[in-house]
């Protein structure tokens, strides 16, 4: 019985031999023409939605001067981090209607981008109308606010094409004489860039 066991063995081996006998070296001449070997260099685009959170601390660098093109201009520079941005710093520059302050006052018309740590610009676009006073879910140093939509818009590097957006969650403070700025939303973008 352990003979016919072995004499199996061998049969079968020899079989399995006999079925891989494509050599290497018509592997590898198929696999080049095709150009199945190595990275995939289809090149294809692919654009993935991912959530997108940031937070940062603006300063005023323009408080509000009269343009040609609005009423007040208000310019704010800000610092802090966020997803696919990572560290990072922000821009916004734009009108405010400062007519029916104390109350609330619209702005919009606004230049806006994100610079990430390597340089890639994300741009973005919000408008909306900051509120005096404060909210029941804010804390007691919060002395106006604006929660308003964002959105994404293209930008260079690895944003480039990129759409998206959320909504923002902001506000001044008496603590301070910055601005807060809280956002959450999603962005489309380039995957692996």
């Amino acid at each position: 019985m352990k003979t016919l066991t072995k004499l199996l063995f061998v049969a079968f081996s020899f079989l399995f031999v006999l079925a891989c006998s494509k050599s290497s070296d018509d592997l590898l001449s198929v696999d080049l023409k095709s150009g199945n070997l190595g990275a995939d260099k289809t090149h294809e685009t692919k654009m993935v939605t991912v959530p997108f959170v940031v937070d940062y601390v603006g300063t005023y660098t323009n408080p509000g001067s009269t343009t040609d093109k609005c009423m007040m201009n208000v310019i704010v520079d800000g610092v802090g981090t966020g997803t696919h941005v990572g560290n990072s710093t922000i821009h916004f520059d734009f009108c405010v209607d400062p007519s029916n302050v104390p109350i609330d006052a619209p702005y919009g018309n606004s230049e806006a981008y994100i610079v990430a740590a390597n340089g890639d610009t994300l741009f973005v676009s919000v408008e909306g109308k900051v509120v005096f006073g404060r909210l029941e879910d804010h804390p007691e140093f919060v002395v106006s606010w604006w929660r308003d939509p964002f959105e994404i818009w293209g930008g260079t590097g690895r944003f480039e094409g990129a759409t998206g957006g959320g909504m923002t969650d902001d506000y001044n403070s008496n603590e301070d004489p910055n601005s807060h700025h809280h956002w959450e939303g999603t962005i489309t973008m380039m995957k692996g860039k």
